[in-house]
């Protein structure tokens, strides 16, 4: 079967410490490996080694970020991961340049990527509730969705030649968690993506 990094990138705050982006990390690895994948995780709040990071997404055959929803995007420390891991890699080992060239330099944009047949998924959980979402009448969001919001995270993976699996989503998780059907969803939704990834050959 294929290798998976999950990478945590939940921040610890006060009245957030993370057991539930721990627990999904957990749920993830424990239904993967009983499908047969092997699985590494790295959390982006400790220490690691850049090169090394580098290393495991090159090995891995689909990433899945699991982290909570910070001011509309990703906590800070796995941004700082992203960030240094990625630029650590456009030495060819995840892209390689930008896609353009110097005598064409409208060609493709973001096309530079070196890990074509490589998958990723983010897990998300999220205080607002699923109704904040899709609908233009909604203030905030103004009708857009999950994956509206967290464009650029896609676009980040697809400059590393990488093609997205289904987004996962918690919502509600502060005013009215419910836990127990948030890792029951989880468990289906991997098991139906990683039959996805599997049909495409990743």
């Amino acid at each position: 079967m294929s290798h998976v990094l999950i990478i945590n990138g939940h921040e610890p705050y006060p009245r957030s410490p993370g057991r539930l982006n721990s627990h999904l990390v957990e749920v993830a690895r424990s239904v993967l490996v009983g499908m047969g994948h092997s699985v590494e995780v790295v959390a982006t709040n400790g220490d690691y080694d850049i090169d090394a990071e580098v290393d495991r997404h090159v090995r891995a055959d689909t990433v899945i970020v699991q982290s909570p929803v910070n001011w509309m995007g990703f906590p800070w420390s796995c941004k700082r991961y992203m960030d240094y891991v990625y630029l650590a890699g456009m030495d060819g080992r995840l892209c390689t340049g930008d896609g353009r060239s110097r005598s064409d330099p409208a060609r493709q944009y973001g096309s530079g990527g070196t890990c074509g047949g490589k998958t990723y998924m983010l897990s998300l959980t999220f205080n607002a509730p699923p109704e904040a979402f899709g609908d233009a009448g909604q203030y905030l969001f103004q009708g857009r969705t999950v994956d509206d919001l967290f464009f650029p995270a896609h676009m980040n993976f697809r400059f590393l030649g990488m093609t997205g699996l289904p987004t996962f989503v918690s919502y509600d998780v502060i005013k009215n968690p419910d836990v127990a059907r948030d890792v029951a969803r989880y468990e289906a939704h991997l098991a139906s993506a990683f039959g996805m990834a599997a049909t495409s050959g990743a």
